[in-house]
Parts: structure tokens; C-alpha cells; sequence
């Protein structure tokens, strides 16, 4: 169900501010994108009421005070999610917003809070996994972050300095910085359109997003299977599935169509 259609004309000065099509398009887009565009490929969602937490504390295996008390546990919490990546593939909706990426003559960067590959798998490539990534390790001795396919246990060693036992998940806990946001701030003060898709949009700095990329003149819009509660800081939002919505607004972007 569309709350809101995206009117031709806002749509079409911010894609094509000097021509007919997508080829003269100089524009800059930022999507954001979270747990709710992995959830039609079958990843488990946080939030939900059988996701990832109805059976995991958040504070056991998300944070760093809880991999503290026992690694064991968020390891094998991790390891758990990692394997599971095998048995789900990339959507309509990822691959939507890659063909975005392939065929706007624009820039446009795609900043991810989940820690799936379906965006790399599906084909984007200018991509920041703002909360790390399922498919990276982290040395704590060193610090080096590296390529990881299987479990990690007690006795892996770190491929950069050979540490045994001092590897955890790449990825963001409570109470962590996200990575690279400078760089993602940079890129919100100078976007033209900002698309948040299947995000909650309640937890900071993501949060803040939209309302950097407002300040900055942007366009912004939601497309979510639910938009209550958002409509006051988006110029226009979209509800339904992410494999509905998604590729029909990325074809209206390249169709020149608004």
C-alpha cells in the first residue's frame, strides 16, 4: 500500500536537473537500508516478535560486556547467523538498488545497518556496512580485520598477526561506534535524495540520518512495510514489501517517469 505518491515534479528536479534521463543525471543519493530488506531472503530480524531476540538477550550477545562474560556463547551466537547466511540469496529489492547503482549516471552510496552480503551478492558495490560484517573477523591484539568464512573458536588465529584465541565478530555491539561515519556524515551534507528502506529508524546515529540529509536540501523518503510514526520527517513514504517497492521506485527513477 503507497501513503504517499512521490510527485513527478520533486522526484524529477532532484534526478534530472538538466535533462530527460537518468544519463545526464549528476545527482547524489544516500540509501539507507536495515533489517527489513533482508527479511523476505528469510534473515531473522532483531525486532521481531520470533526474531533473533525472542531467543538471544541483547545484552548476552551484543554487547561488549556480554562477550566479556562468555565468549563461548557469542561465538557460537555468530557462528550460528554466519552459517545461515548460506541458505539465504539476495532479494528482488537488493537487486533493485543495485541496478540504481549500475545505471544512474549519479553517486550514489548505499549505507547498510545490517551485516548480511546480500548487497554484495546482488551486485552493489559502493557499499558501507555501517555495523561491521558476519563475513569479518576482528583481532583484538591488533586490531586487523579479515575475511572470515567459518566459525570462529578459542583456537583461531588471526591472519594478519597469528594471535590465537583473540578474534570476535567484525561487528558493531551496543555501546560501539558504527563504522565510517565521517564518512557517511560527508556524504548526507551533500546527497540530493536520501532513501531509508526497511529501517526502524529508533536507534541513533542512524536515526539522525534524515534529518542530516534535510538540512542538507535532500528529498527524503521512506519505503517500509510500515511508515507510522515517520510521516513528519519524510517529504514522501511508501509502505509495503521491499521486493514490491523497491524495484517499481527504482524503475520510475530510471524510466524518468517520477
Amino acid at each position: 500500500m503507497r501513503l504517499a505518491a512521490v510527485p513527478v515534479t520533486s522526484l524529477a528536479k532532484v534526478m534530472f536537473p538538466n535533462s530527460g534521463g537518468p544519463t545526464m543525471s549528476r545527482s547524489k543519493i544516500v540509501i539507507l537500508t536495515g533489517a527489513g530488506i533482508s527479511a523476505e531472503s528469510g534473515v531473522a530480524t532483531f525486532r521481531d516478535p520470533d526474531g533473533v531476540w525472542a531467543k538471544f538477550s541483547l545484552e548476552d550477545v551484543a554487547t561488549p560486556e556480554g562477550f566479556a562474560r562468555d565468549p563461548a556463547k557469542v561465538q557460537d551466537f555468530y557462528n550460528m547467523r554466519r552459517r545461515q547466511m548460506d541458505s539465504v540469496a539476495p532479494n528482488a529489492a537488493h537487486a533493485a538498488l543495485a541496478r540504481l547503482e549500475r545505471e544512474v549516471q549519479g553517486d550514489v552510496l548505499l549505507v547498510t545497518q545490517n551485516i548480511d552480503d546480500l548487497h554484495e551478492r546482488a551486485g552493489s558495490r559502493k557499499l558501507i556496512h555501517m555495523h561491521g560484517e558476519l563475513g569479518r573477523a576482528l583481532c583484538q591484539d591488533c586490531g586487523a580485520s579479515s575475511a572470515w568464512a567459518g566459525d570462529i573458536t578459542v583456537q583461531s588465529e588471526c591472519p594478519a598477526c597469528g594471535a590465537k584465541g583473540k578474534l570476535r565478530p567484525d561487528v558493531v555491539w551496543f555501546g560501539e561506534m558504527p563504522y565510517r561515519m565521517e564518512e557517511i556524515g560527508e556524504a548526507l551534507t551533500r546527497c540530493d535524495l536520501f532513501l531509508a528502506i526497511g529501517t526502524s529508524g529508533s536507534v541513533y546515529p542512524a536515526a539522525g540520518f534524515v534529518e542530516e540529509a534535510r538540512a542538507a536540501g535532500a528529498l527524503t523518503i521512506e519505503l517500509n512495510l510500515k511508515c507510522a510514526g515517520s510521516a513528519s520527517r519524510f517529504d514522501e513514504q511508501m509502505e509495503g514489501p521491499a521486493t514490491q517497492i523497491v524495484p517499481a521506485f527504482v524503475e520510475r527513477i530510471l524510466s524518468g517517469t517520477g
